[in-house]
């Protein structure tokens, strides 16, 4: 089985939140974890902003960064899916940023793990399986 997760999913599982448990075991399972990699710059940026709201270290946020990215196996280049996802956002009038994971997803008919309830049912809508 293959995952593609998102900043979303990965941030449950860095902050051991409620379904931390529930997305690590599908990763666990899976022989590949994907996400396109915009993911780094997302997951770079939403640490940023808890370090600027003093919620996080310095140092906690490098940690945990890294960690993140240590999840993903596969980066899939955003340059060779981006007008897929470019008109899968228009298509569902949704932010392209979270189009590229349902696009990576559908590529590698995998299961998005994520966090993000409006993600899941447009990716639900399109028969792609998803972790939530």
């Amino acid at each position: 089985m293959i995952a593609i997760i998102d900043v979303c999913g990965v941030m449950e599982i860095l902050f051991r939140r409620e379904k931390a448990d529930m997305f690590n075991k599908l990763i666990d399972k899976a022989t590949l974890v994907v996400a396109p990699d915009l993911y780094i710059t997302e997951l770079t940026n939403t640490l940023w902003k808890y370090h600027a709201a003093k919620k996080r270290t310095k140092n906690e946020c490098l940690e945990l960064i890294k960690d993140g990215i240590d999840y993903i196996n596969v980066f899939v280049d955003t340059k060779e899916i981006w007008e897929e996802a470019f008109l899968e956002g228009i298509n569902n009038n949704h932010s392209v940023y979270d189009m590229f994971y349902m696009v990576a997803a559908r590529r590698h008919a995998g299961t998005l793990v994520t966090n993000d309830s409006t993600l899941a049912a447009i990716c639900k809508k399109h028969h792609i399986q998803v972790c939530y």
